[in-house]
């Protein structure tokens, strides 16, 4: 049997490690640190100052995002680091301005929203993060009803109604493996394997969904 003092070591010895843990990830869930004696020629426009009250509100919400989320951790470092290689395409604070409110957004959908009802998946090629990003994610939204959901990044500078591609597509959980997308009328076949979507098309003008997709779970 443990005595006192024992127990309060332990505890203590605990408190101690989940400390550390809290502040190492802190410290990793900084994404935009303007602090740095030499900062990159990318970093440099991120660090403007009239970004400034937008990098605090973001710093703080990736941090938020990173510790409560029930969306796998690395889908928020992920998606992160796609959303700082778009964002570094920017070419005026505006762009760069609306391409925060747009993470911040998507922060917020991982902070809040239950995920463990959503497998996401990121389009990847030749082993890596497609350097065109797509986002597809599967909602499971009752035992038989199914959304799936995706979405293509295209350039920041472009006019707000074309800077993405949507897919959406309602169906039911025997009938995924084929959808036809409410957005474009796209038809396409999908293949969910242990760790890997595969989509697939006949239609021309529909192939920018087309490819292979890595499960975050």
């Amino acid at each position: 049997m443990l005595l006192k003092t024992e127990i309060n070591l332990i505890k203590n010895i605990v408190k101690v490690l989940w400390l550390g843990y809290l502040g190492m990830s802190a410290a990793y869930a900084q994404p935009i640190q303007c602090d740095q004696e030499k900062l990159s020629p990318s970093l440099k426009k991120l660090c403007h100052d009239d970004l400034k009250p937008l990098r605090h509100k973001f710093n703080e919400k990736y941090l938020t995002a990173f510790l409560i989320t029930d969306a796998p951790t690395r889908l928020v470092e992920d998606t992160n680091t796609l959303w700082l290689n778009h964002i570094q395409q920017c070419k005026n604070i505006q762009c760069y301005k609306q391409q925060f409110d747009l993470r911040l957004e998507d922060l917020n959908f991982y902070s809040s929203m239950n995920q463990s009802l959503t497998q996401h998946f990121i389009k990847y090629e030749n082993g890596k993060i497609a350097k065109q990003p797509v986002h597809v994610q599967v909602h499971q939204l009752t035992k038989e009803r199914v959304k799936i959901e995706g979405i293509a990044y295209r350039n920041p500078n472009n006019r707000t109604e074309t800077q993405t591609v949507s897919l959406l597509a309602y169906t039911t959980a025997n009938k995924k493996n084929e959808i036809t997308d409410n957005e474009h009328d796209c038809k396409y076949q999908l293949n969910f394997q242990k760790a890997l979507l595969v989509i697939k098309t006949n239609q021309k003008g529909c192939e920018r969904f087309v490819g292979t997709y890595r499960l975050y779970d």
